[in-house]
């Protein structure tokens, strides 16, 4: 130490057992924080910012991002669990709490003289044999079961808010991701729109088969609601009079003159605007048939009122992604030219309306014939009423595809981790000798601190649970947790199911971390008043 003070006199030090004292507590610390928000019990965090606003939380992820961590190893830690939501979408809270409880287990062991490698070697051992353990205790889903996905997708929403909101939310979130999913392909949740109205309550948030985009119409004269057969023309052409791109002026000697290139220039626009009507009056043969124009482009007013007279609905400036979308959801391709007019370009929907709230206007478009785009609408009175279901709604997402990828679940409400804490002291213990299982056993004794946060959260006592699912687990049922009883039952009847991959990323992240923490011997600030002194 002495080396590094001589090329900085102003670096700071810890020694081996401060280091290791500070990272323990600042796990611990996080653990403490994160704890209460574990399970459908767990309770809701305020978050203040510097602006004095609110934020409503249950979700680890959003309180990990949002809090100002100011010691480093915690920060380590935080950023460790966001990654895990970044890849599986779920179980921040649950990477935080392994990590905490595999400190406060290892703090017992180095207090009695253990050496921070031979319990970093056991926890090694143990992780290989929990991974191997998780394989075989997952449930494979062979097919796409609505019932299966509806449980993993509750399971995940009830965790974030109150149960009924949690169990309406449920078959919308499960609905849009078998709706945007095709067989055979990677599915693409950016197919489902997030879509957000302030008013009335949260109970009316609902799934809508089409899109939702947060703009109307131009014009007052075009139809505010078409229904029917309404073709949907998606098009990315430039519908107003456009300024040249090179520095170009007019010369002409009488008035004449002028007017005629002026209507030489604003023709250029309003041919494409024919055009457009041309298909209109091609594929619109009936009184309950209507065109709607959405374009990427602008469309100034002038060809607004061209095609309000028609009575086509135009809509300008659409975002890209809706762009996208609305193909998914209605069918035909978008058209980059008014040479590529043609009906088979265009999608079809039974129903197009436009709602005001406000001084903000939504345009519905619904009744698709096979949508593979959605809209989840979300409805609350406030904006933190709003933000919650928004991350949740995110987290349902998520678990319902993961599902669907692994093709596999886990029984939750803890059962993993006292059957997995259990087997590791009765068959991978065996397979070890000398101190390594120092490691396994503080391995095992971490997996059981979510059982025991689930029941401390749901009111029960910690301990007698613990006992009575070891007793459950000795018998061979593979039991978790009731938290509205404090009983043991099976998660698979109950409905509790967990992601397969969310549990393998904690397996796998927990303890890597965990081991660099325990291996650190010395902190050294060495960056600090190097200058002006």
């Amino acid at each position: 130490m002495s080396a590094v003070k001589a090329l900085n006199a102003n670096a700071e030090q810890m020694g081996r057992a401060a280091a290791l004292f500070m990272n323990i507590n600042a796990a611990k610390g996080l653990h403490d924080v994160m704890k209460t928000n574990l399970g459908p019990k767990g309770t809701i965090k305020m978050l203040v910012d510097g602006a004095g606003g609110i934020r409503l939380t249950k979700d680890g992820n959003v309180l990990l991002r949002e809090m100002q961590i100011q010691n480093p190893t915690a920060v380590m830690i935080a950023r460790t669990a966001v990654a895990q939501d970044e890849v599986t979408g779920d179980g921040t809270t649950s990477t935080v709490l392994m990590i905490g409880e595999l400190m406060k287990a290892a703090e017992r062991y180095l207090a009695e003289g253990t050496h921070p490698r031979v319990l970093v070697e056991g926890l090694d051992v143990a992780k290989k044999a929990a991974l191997e353990f998780l394989d075989t205790f997952k449930q494979p889903v062979s097919h796409v079961d609505r019932e299966t996905l509806r449980m993993v997708a509750r399971t995940s929403l009830r965790t974030k808010l109150q149960e009924k909101m949690a169990d309406q939310l449920t078959d919308i979130v499960t609905d849009a991701v078998l709706a945007v999913r095709k067989e055979g392909e990677p599915i693409d949740l950016y197919m489902v729109e997030v879509m957000h109205m302030r008013h009335k309550l949260d109970e009316d948030t609902q799934l809508i088969r089409g899109l939702v985009m947060d703009h109307g119409a131009r014009h007052p004269d075009m139809p505010k609601r078409v229904e029917g057969e309404v073709f949907i023309l998606t098009c990315n052409i430039s519908l107003e009079y456009e300024k040249s791109e090179v520095n170009s002026g007019f010369f002409y000697s009488s008035a004449e003159q002028r007017e005629k290139l002026v209507a030489a220039e604003r023709e250029v626009t309003d041919d494409r605007v024919r055009k457009i009507i041309e298909l209109k009056r091609k594929v619109c043969d009936g009184p309950d048939k209507h065109l709607v124009v959405i374009n990427q482009k602008g469309i100034d007013p002038i060809s607004l009122d061209l095609l309000a007279k028609e009575g086509i609905i135009g809509l300008r400036r659409a975002k890209k992604r809706n762009m996208e979308r609305m193909q998914a959801a209605c069918g035909g391709f978008a058209i980059n030219s008014v040479e590529e007019l043609v009906p088979e370009a265009l999608g079809k929907a039974g129903l197009v309306y436009e709602h005001t709230l406000g001084e903000e206007k939504y345009t519905f478009v619904e009744n698709v014939s096979n949508p593979h785009s959605v809209t989840v609408l979300i409805k609350g009175p406030s904006d933190h009423v709003i933000a919650q279901i928004k991350d949740a709604v995110r987290d349902g997402l998520r678990a319902v595809k993961n599902t669907i990828d692994d093709q596999a679940v886990v029984p939750g409400a803890g059962a993993f981790e006292v059957a997995c804490a259990h087997h590791l002291r009765t068959v991978t213990r065996k397979q070890l000798e000398g101190r390594a299982k120092l490691g396994l056993e503080a391995f095992a004794e971490a997996l059981l601190g979510f059982p025991k946060v689930l029941a401390e959260n749901s009111g029960h006592d910690a301990q007698e649970v613990i006992i009575k699912l070891q007793e459950e687990i000795e018998r061979g049922n593979a039991v978790g947790l009731d938290v509205a009883t404090g009983e043991p039952m099976d998660p698979t009847t109950a409905g509790v199911l967990d992601n397969y991959i969310v549990k393998k990323q904690v397996l796998q992240s927990a303890p890597v971390v965990a081991s660099q923490l325990l291996l650190v011997d010395e902190v050294i600030r060495a960056g600090i008043n190097m200058r002006g002194k």
